[in-house]
């Protein structure tokens, strides 16, 4: 049974995530946090829909994608993926689709180690190495400590993260911090 060329160039889409940055939770040093290191890349979801033409693969429903101690979850995912395969010769059908960029939609949830970040709506763009979460309420937590804003931005390139105020949300448009001090024992 021969596979269709557009799920093929779809699957491989997906595949490369593993070799994409998106952005990192991680503050001690600048890291990717899709497709660091060797670790196998999971998606689960209720539907997949590779749109070969738009160069788009979708995830929808109870989306979720774990690769080592990194979580995404969320209602819906897109995968915005080049058209020609990276390393690839032509009519070989070789090389690993490059991913230009992600969209979560819906609930989005992602955890790195200690660190998790929530918002309404997230977005990874692998050629500038950026990361942004916004939504009604967007939280950065580790340990008990606390950002809480309508927008994170995460430069990873650079280790810079930018936190926006909910301007007329009830916090006075102002970011909220709390940081806890670190126990005796």
């Amino acid at each position: 049974m021969a596979v269709n060329e557009g799920w093929r160039k779809g699957a491989l889409a997906v595949m490369a995530l593993a070799a994409s940055a998106a952005a990192a939770m991680a503050q001690q040093s600048p890291k990717p946090i899709i497709g660091a290191g060797n670790e196998p890349i999971e998606i689960v979801s209720d539907k997949l829909e590779v749109r070969e033409k738009e160069n788009v693969a979708v995830f929808t429903g109870n989306v979720q994608l774990v690769q080592g101690k990194l979580t995404l979850r969320t209602v819906r995912m897109t995968v915005h993926y080049t058209g020609q395969p990276q390393g690839a010769s032509a009519g070989t059908g070789t090389g690993a689709t490059e991913v230009e960029r992600i969209e979560a939609e819906g609930k989005v949830y992602l955890k790195s180690g200690e660190q998790v970040a929530t918002g309404d709506q997230g977005f990874f763009d692998m050629k500038s190495d950026t990361m942004v979460l916004t939504g009604k309420e967007v939280v950065l937590s580790e340990s008990g400590n606390v950002v809480k804003g309508c927008k994170l931005t995460m430069r990873m390139s650079s280790g810079q993260s930018e936190v926006d105020s909910c301007k007329g949300a009830g916090t006075g448009g102002r970011v909220i911090m709390l940081l806890q001090p670190k126990s005796g024992n």
